[in-house]
């Protein structure tokens, strides 16, 4: 009968950073997502007050 490979480590090596890679990227396409989710867009026509127009009072 053989002896079990010495690879064994090799393999729970590679594994270990496969789901480190994978995880890393998750989690960057999920912060990507986020940080243009919270970004402003282009305000709509109408909305958009002057600055230089002061604020009417009566």
């Amino acid at each position: 009968m053989t002896d079990k490979p010495d690879n064994d480590w090799k393999t729970k090596a590679a594994i270990a950073a496969g789901a480190a890679v994978g995880s890393a990227a998750i989690a960057a396409a999920l912060l990507f997502v986020k940080k243009r989710k919270d970004k402003p867009g282009k305000p709509t026509p109408g909305t958009v007050k002057a600055p230089h127009y002061p604020p009417e009072t009566d």
